[in-house]
């Protein structure tokens, strides 16, 4: 306050300002304390709608191990035993919460919950831990221990995060660089309402963990497999083509060849006939396997659809399928495997065939075409803007098949400058400015690249244009960047790209990056 000799008047003033300060805190206290009492009613709330999506997603998995023991029983089992652990480690929380609460009289008075004695007892017994204290670090490392080992393995680093107890000695570092035991830094000398607030988070963690690994066995890639209406029928047969009278030989399966799935009932049609089990086809290691003849020339329709029982409903997977039958030919087929073109610098894959000609008695002949093995050829084109591939057979009864077919060529696109895997117009922080890697990407290009980039130049606002070898900032271009302020566009262009395998081939131009500076 003010120095010197103070009438009573100012000593008042003094005195009604500190009380004031006071109640000013005093406010703010109460204020900090229902604010963790309020994040501790929506935690419970968000863990008991948790609670419902886990047990219908148990549900979901137990109906898939009742209809397919083989496939889902192993992951049920886990499921359960996952639920288990989870509601062992969940209950001993919720016994803690009640016995914190005991002695309070309105549940809802967050205000007046600002008492550590009960944790600080239950949990500590002077510098050591008490009993209570060495069950509560037990239990929370015996569920991250055992959880850990059932989840798949992208879900055990999630799972050793969420229930992290300190580093590798069991203690923190404080603001101040000392060091203290994770529980005394996270449970000792806290207001009643804050520990409760932490012991449901900690309930929220076992929770989203349990979703996690049940989500891991009916979603994504398990949710695919699971669901029968997300499968398609294919065709799959010995060739591409038949000869008129010949007997077919190809299987109508699923896109997902399993042979534990199996339809319960099959209703086909082909070209409107109905077909038969024994007859015209059998059920064999999950394929519907066709026995009909190949027929007249022309296309034939295979229609109608394969019945699954899923979670104990009957559902239809519709087929509809056609093959060709066609007469002997007298032309050979020629097409590129990505599209009408052949891009220069590029080894272009082909398909060259001739239905009804053995590979091995197909020859193909084109400047930079050379064959792989059966019909794969390779395509390196040269100069000019087209190529005429020429291909060559001949049939069983010796007659020679020949015919010739024109591609466009064209040069790989102009790539584009990027930055951490980024391209265009980017936003990021000063520091990983400096740590990210300068790359060139050809976005929607029908072949993956491997570019490098040997080079750039680096320009802040207001600082000279800096010229960089490799593919990250010297340090004459972090040392311009320090200057950079927040919002600078951060120019990186003139990239010097090319392709690992193929150094000879000279790309287009690399479009620049900016980089906006965000601190």
């Amino acid at each position: 306050m003010a120095s010197g000799k103070e009438t009573p008047r100012q000593k008042m003033i003094n005195l009604m300002y500190l009380i004031f300060i006071a109640m000013l805190a005093l406010n703010m206290s109460k204020e900090v304390l229902a604010a963790f009492g309020i994040m501790n009613e929506k935690l419970e709330t968000s863990n008991a709608k948790t609670t419902e999506s886990n047990l219908a997603f148990l549900s979901g998995l137990e109906t898939k191990a009742s209809e397919n023991a083989e496939k889902f029983g192993p992951l049920y089992k886990d499921a359960q035993k996952i639920k288990q652990l989870s509601q062992e480690y969940y209950d001993y929380l919720e016994g803690l919460k009640s016995e914190m609460m005991e002695g309070v009289e309105d549940p809802k008075d967050y205000a007046r919950m600002d008492n550590s004695d009960f944790l600080d007892q239950k949990l500590f017994q002077g510098e050591d831990l008490s009993e209570g204290g060495k069950e509560f670090m037990k239990r929370i490392i015996d569920y991250r221990t055992q959880v850990a080992a059932i989840v798949p393995e992208a879900l055990k680093g999630s799972v050793t995060s969420r229930f992290q107890t300190g580093e590798s000695d069991g203690k923190v570092e404080k603001k101040d660089g000392t060091r203290q035991d994770w529980i005394n830094y996270h449970y000792e000398g806290f207001p009643l309402v804050a520990s409760l607030a932490k012991v449901t988070s900690l309930q929220a963690d076992v929770k989203a963990t349990e979703e996690d690994a049940l989500k891991s066995m009916l979603q994504g890639q398990l949710s695919s497999e699971v669901s029968m209406t997300n499968y398609t029928t294919l065709l799959e047969q010995e060739k591409s083509a038949f000869y008129s009278g010949e007997r077919f030989s190809g299987a109508i399966v699923l896109g997902r060849k399993d042979a534990t799935t199996k339809p319960n009932e099959v209703n086909l049609t082909l070209d409107g006939r109905k077909l038969s089990e024994g007859k015209d086809y059998e059920i064999k290691d999950g394929q519907v396997k066709l026995l009909v003849s190949a027929g007249a020339p022309g296309d034939h329709k295979i229609a109608g659809n394969l019945v699954f029982m899923q979670d104990g409903e009957r559902t239809e997977v519709p087929v509809s399928s056609t093959f060709a039958t066609i007469s002997k030919p007298n032309a050979a087929l020629i097409a590129a495997d990505k599209m009408n073109v052949v891009y220069r610098g590029v080894s272009n894959p082909m398909s060259i065939s001739i239905p009804g000609i053995p590979n091995n008695k197909v020859s193909a002949s084109a400047p930079g075409l050379k064959r792989r093995e059966g019909s794969k050829y390779i395509m390196n084109p040269g100069k000019g803007r087209t190529v005429t591939i020429t291909a060559s057979g001949k049939l069983p009864d010796g007659q020679t098949v020949s015919s010739k077919s024109e591609f466009r060529i064209k040069d790989i696109p102009r790539p584009s400058g990027s930055i951490r895997g980024e391209a265009g117009s980017v936003k990021m922080p000063r520091k990983n400015l400096e740590m990210s890697t300068v790359g060139a990407l050809l976005e929607d290009f029908d072949f993956d690249l491997n570019l490098a980039v040997s080079g750039f130049k680096f320009k802040v606002p207001g600082q000279p244009t800096v010229s960089v070898n490799g593919q990250r900032l010297d340090a004459r271009a972090k040392s311009a960047l320090k200057r950079a302020k927040r919002g600078d566009a951060v120019q990186i262009f003139d990239i010097n790209a090319f392709i690992t395998n193929n150094k000879s081939y000279k790309l287009k131009k690399v479009s620049p990056v900016v980089v906006e500076i965000t601190n």
